[in-house]
């Protein structure tokens, strides 16, 4: 089995520490889908990472997809409740912050244009929906020690991959100022094996 992925990549990362903390050996192959020598579109045909590919050569894409096969195909530390009304929460928290991510990810492209061609009005709806997911997130999580329910799962992963790509690519969301019980979340998962492996290195 081998993960092709970006060591930047928030996605990548998530579905890192899934196999991390499954206890599960694979390969990690990086190759950005952005360089032009990419062999990424190859194995997924919309371009994009992380891509799992199976002992058969069979190909999973898209995060979320990986980590549901990946929390089937091994019983140790479930991370998605099998009680549906659990499940359903676990995965709608995990939407949430991925849909946080999706909005960082497109200011991060904008930004990457020259100055003269960026839209104001683009950048400024995508921070309106980070404005809001972060704000959802820290009040339903309120006080509790996790997201979902009294035990760490996915939900968790899915929130801690989000914030530490905002710390990495867009630090002036200025969340850790905003939201002391995302920060309280934040720094307990960092002390994670899973995710101290997977940090992603400074860009």
């Amino acid at each position: 089995m081998k993960l092709i992925g970006s060591p930047t990549s928030p996605y990548t990362r998530k579905v890192r520490i899934v196999l991390a903390e499954k206890r599960i050996d694979y390969d990690f192959v990086v190759d950005n889908p952005n360089a032009a020598e990419t062999r990424v579109a190859d194995y997924n045909p919309l371009g994009k990472v992380p891509v799992l590919v199976l002992d058969d050569e069979a190909t999973l894409f898209d995060s979320r997809v990986i980590v549901e096969y990946l929390d089937s195909a091994n019983p140790v530390g479930r991370l998605i409740p099998e009680d549906t009304r659990r499940r359903i929460q676990v995965r709608r928290w995990e939407a949430l912050a991925d849909g946080c991510t999706d909005a960082a990810v497109a200011i991060v492209y904008e930004r990457r244009r020259p100055a003269d061609r960026q839209f104001a009005d683009a950048l400024a709806r995508q921070q309106a929906k980070i404005d809001r997911a972060l704000k959802a997130m820290a009040e339903e999580l309120g006080d509790k020690a996790w997201c979902s329910g009294d035990h760490y799962n996915l939900s968790d992963v899915a929130v801690g991959c989000t914030l530490g790509y905002l710390d990495l690519r867009l630090p002036d969301v200025g969340w850790r100022k905003l939201y002391p019980n995302l920060v309280k979340l934040a720094d307990k998962l960092a002390q994670r094996p899973s995710f101290q492996d997977t940090e992603p290195p400074p860009s």
